[in-house]
């Protein structure tokens, strides 16, 4: 297999400060089909940019520093981000032009009837024949019907196709997923066989048995509540009652899996090795009562599979090895695996699929899945290199798809109001870049400040980060100029008007924050009270 090292394979400097449109579009079109890189730095997002005006804070939700005695196997401990600039030479100029693009009369020539049968269109199923033709050797992040959601799904989530993916309801992380700021999304889970199966024979309630174990392991926690399954039949004692019975909802946490996997041991805040998870990306929809849900169309297909389980010790040494590379102001560095996509030297490898300019799912470049790599491998807020899953909603009532008239506005451990709440406090508005002026105008007072009575008078959290229909379709056609321009590596951000409250290039010299307006939040979530929130450790 050939492997690549990514960043050696960088075009050279460009002005990007004084980058006009039209050259914009000469270098997306001169580096297409190319193996060659515009921006050496792409794993650094375009929120990195963000003018914070020293008291605006949205680096809190990736950058972070935990106690040592909490003994995590993420130590990146990067806190220190949220007061400093580290970056290199390279990575002080935005290379994320799309930001500064106005793309408002390309979308005026867009009906509003005709982005609402793109966004109903389905392009997964021909995404489906792609994957498993013998054009595409390479993995087949398959579930059939996906594209119509929930009904791809049984009621606790498993998939209907046989495949053993089982889809989970989670917290969107703020803001770049907050629907009003321009995509939705699902996400599945699929152990290995073995977590899946007794004596060799499927059996659905070793699957959810296991699967309700890795959800301790991920939170660190006690206990949790699973569907109901037959203890006789798992010759389990799983609720530690001193009995077999039947219908038994509540696990406790134990050493080692169940089932054919009773040889694999938890591990705190890892995953067994063979995890997968599917992601997909997609436009704004809107139901009937004006609540976001996924479009059935597709913008990207992102997978991840963990092809090999890494000891804390092997772990701590890549993060330090890529902490002092990071000081030294080096380039980041991966691995590309082809078709398998790039390792994060974390034992993951990472494999994307986005649009064409016709609206067909095709590979990710090398450069467009790079861009991944910025948040499932160099943050301190991770569990395992994941976002979602250590959010998933606590218990037996997280299996299903996802839906967030389902999620009320829970608060972080460790903190008292609600996380979207505390966020748009510490931010100063919806998004990052502080331009989401529905935001603004739905949740803050005039003084600026967010108006804290009528966020927590919000239902669900459906209610407090659904666009507007108006603003879903601008949304929506913004995103699909940048589809029909295939101009991904100069930014995916969706943007209504061309960003102000961003830098084109950073003074490392400036503190991005004052000290008072620095945080330490834990991404996983207090979904109640009781033993289930009790923690495995007893911290």
């Amino acid at each position: 297999m050939r492997l690549v090292i990514v960043f050696f394979m960088f075009i050279g400097p460009i002005a990007i400060a004084d980058m006009t449109d039209k050259e914009r579009l000469e270098i997306v079109k001169k580096l297409s089909g190319t193996d060659r890189i515009y921006n050496p730095e792409a794993p650094i997002p375009a929120q990195c940019y963000t003018k914070t005006d020293g008291v605006n804070n949205p680096c809190f939700i990736c950058h972070q520093t935990y106690d040592a005695s909490e003994q995590r196997p993420n130590v990146q401990n990067d806190g220190f981000f949220q007061g400093t600039y580290v970056f290199s030479d390279v990575g002080v100029s935005n290379s994320w032009q799309n930001l500064f693009v106005d793309r408002r009369e390309k979308a005026r020539a867009i009906t509003d009837e005709a982005i609402d049968a793109w966004i109903d269109d389905d392009n997964y199923e021909r995404f489906i024949k792609f994957v498993e033709s013998d054009a595409w050797p390479g993995p087949e992040p398959v579930i059939r019907n996906l594209a119509l959601g929930k009904q791809a799904f049984d009621k606790q989530g498993v998939a209907l196709d046989g495949s053993r993916w089982v889809a989970f309801n989670y917290k969107p992380m703020p803001s770049t997923f907050w629907p009003t700021n321009g995509a939705t999304d699902d996400v599945m889970i699929r152990l290995p066989e073995a977590f899946s199966s007794i004596d060799g024979s499927y059996s659905r309630d070793v699957y959810f048995v296991n699967l309700g174990l890795l959800e301790l392991a991920i939170s660190d926690r006690a206990e949790t509540t699973i569907p109901p399954v037959d203890e006789m039949v798992l010759r389990i004692d799983i609720d530690g009652n001193g009995e077999l019975q039947p219908d038994v909802g509540r696990l406790l946490r134990r050493e080692r899996y169940v089932g054919d996997a009773s040889e694999t041991s938890l591990a705190s805040m890892l995953y067994p090795a063979g995890t997968q998870f599917l992601h997909t990306v997609r436009y704004v929809d809107l139901d009937e009562q004006g609540h976001a849900r996924p479009s059935r169309r597709i913008k990207e297909v992102r997978y991840m599979n963990k092809v090999a389980f890494l000891s804390r010790s092997v772990l701590a040494s890549s993060y330090y090895l890529e902490k002092k590379e990071k000081n030294f102001e080096k380039l980041p560095r991966v691995i590309d695996k082809g078709r398998n996509g790039l390792s994060n030297h974390r034992g993951w490898t990472i494999l994307g699929f986005i649009e064409d300019e016709h609206g067909e799912l095709r590979k990710q470049s090398r450069e467009e899945q790079f861009f991944c790599v910025g948040c499932h491998k160099s943050i301190g807020s991770t569990i395992d290199q994941t976002f979602s899953f250590p959010r998933k909603v606590a218990g037996a009532d997280g299996w299903g798809y996802i839906d967030l008239t389902d999620i009320t506005d829970v608060p972080n451990i460790g903190e008292e109001d609600g996380e979207y709440l505390t966020y748009m406090s510490r931010v100063g508005g919806g998004d990052e870049f502080r331009q989401n002026q529905e935001m603004l105008d739905r949740w803050f007072d005039e003084n600026g400040s967010v108006n804290r009575r009528v966020v927590e008078k919000a239902p669900h959290i459906a209610a407090l980060i659904s666009p507007s229909r108006a603003r879903a379709r601008a949304l929506n056609k913004s995103y699909l100029s940048v589809v029909r321009e295939q101009s991904y590596i100069m930014g995916r951000d969706v943007v209504l008007s061309p960003a102000t409250n961003v830098f084109r290039e950073i003074d490392e010299d400036i503190w991005p924050l004052k000290r008072e307006h620095r945080f330490i939040w834990d991404i996983r979530l207090n979904w109640g009270a009781g033993a289930q929130l009790e923690s495995h450790t007893g911290r």
